[in-house]
């Protein structure tokens, strides 16, 4: 199967919301209004300053999946940390190794803007999600994210 990558375009807002709904559901088990994350993705994609999103197409220029970053910057290292913040591949396309083509897409781009790492959080309960990660190359953070909710 021949896949590509390319960068996600308005056109594919209807398509990114149904993968990012399921992906919601499946990666916590939790229902999200597709009209907010509707709103959200249309934002991103019309401010590359907010986040990025690439969609993989099959040889018939159908979506299979799609992955977005948000960028954080780190003034200890002059250089921003890729953040991972969606990764969504349709199931009859996963264990192929079409995760790794998006995220080399994402690596591509992330060297060439001379980001210094990428990084994503994914939820400890996810095994899935943590054993594809931990073949595509991610290790274990030193890190703990902790949240103050507003």
């Amino acid at each position: 199967m021949t896949c590509k990558v390319r960068k996600a375009y308005l056109s594919d807002l209807e398509k990114l919301v149904e993968f990012i709904v399921v992906e919601a559901h499946e990666a916590e088990g939790i229902s999200k209004a597709p009209g907010k994350i509707l709103n959200g993705i249309r934002t991103g994609i019309e401010n590359e300053n907010i986040a990025r999103y690439w969609v993989l197409e099959n040889e018939n220029q159908d979506p299979i999946g799609c992955v977005s970053v948000v960028k954080e910057w780190s003034d200890w290292n002059c250089a921003f940390y890729w953040w991972i913040q969606s990764m969504y591949l349709l199931p009859s396309h996963r264990g192929k190794g079409l995760m790794n083509t998006l995220l080399q897409e994402v690596k591509n781009v992330a060297m060439t803007e001379d980001a210094i790492e990428l990084r994503l959080y994914v939820h400890r309960n996810n095994k899935r999600a943590i054993k594809a990660y931990q073949k595509s190359g991610f290790s274990d953070s030193d890190y703990d994210i902790m949240i103050l909710r507003l």
